[in-house]
């Protein structure tokens, strides 16, 4: 099978680097991380185009240079224990399990979840742990995480993750409504936290006690 490397070379400088990406460690594994395996057959002439892509359940995997951006927000380490919201296709999870030393991921569709688990074992993520659950309450047992990655919208910041996030660690998380929000950069500071507004975007809602009920969305 293909691996189209030539296309992931061309997105990493046209999409990333020309776009303010500096991180190298985040820039190598967006050329090794190969998208396409995590997308659906009819997208897959799309896979490096610099769009988000529909996904099972409603859903959507990220454009690159969001993924690659939110990544290099955390300032991701090799022995960083990451939290991550929203597990989606997978590849958001590939990308920090490259970079980070392990990877705790929650996703609330069984489906997806499953089909995630399945891909990144056959890539030999052994350092990834993925649950169904409500992301929005986060994962108590393995907190507190060096950094939180939430790949969906919340009407708010959920206090239950900036509490699972260790102090003076990092969380990147969309804030709006369900129809446009605000990238932000949340950093603890004892029992607070200061947020910093990174770009504007769009993503599919995060529902749970945190985030929005289901009653009030599409998804």
């Amino acid at each position: 099978m293909e691996d189209y490397f030539a296309e992931r070379q061309k997105m990493v400088e046209e999409q990333l680097v020309r776009r303010g990406i500096k991180n190298n460690d985040v820039l190598d594994a967006m050329r090794k991380v190969q998208r396409h395996l995590f997308i659906n057959n009819e997208n897959l002439k799309k896979a490096y185009q610099d769009s988000p892509l529909p996904i099972n359940c409603s859903q959507t995997i990220s454009q690159p240079y969001i993924v690659a951006l939110m990544t290099e927000a955390i300032d991701p380490k090799n022995q960083m224990r990451v939290l991550e919201i929203g597990t989606g296709s997978g590849y958001q999870t590939a990308i920090l399990a490259e970079l980070c030393c392990e990877v705790f991921s929650i996703e609330r569709h069984q489906q997806l979840a499953r089909e995630a688990k399945k891909l990144l074992k056959s890539l030999n993520y052994d350092n990834v742990k993925i649950k169904t659950e409500d992301g929005s309450i986060g994962w108590e047992e393995e907190a507190p995480f060096d950094a939180i990655v939430v790949t969906a919208a919340a009407p708010k910041v959920p206090e239950k993750l900036v509490k699972q996030l260790k102090n003076r660690c990092k969380m990147v998380i969309p804030v709006g409504t369900q129809f446009q929000q605000s990238l932000e950069l949340i950093s603890k500071r004892g029992d607070s936290y200061i947020n910093k507004v990174i770009c504007d975007c769009v993503f599919v809602p995060l529902i749970g006690k945190g985030g929005w009920k289901e009653s009030q969305t599409d998804n």
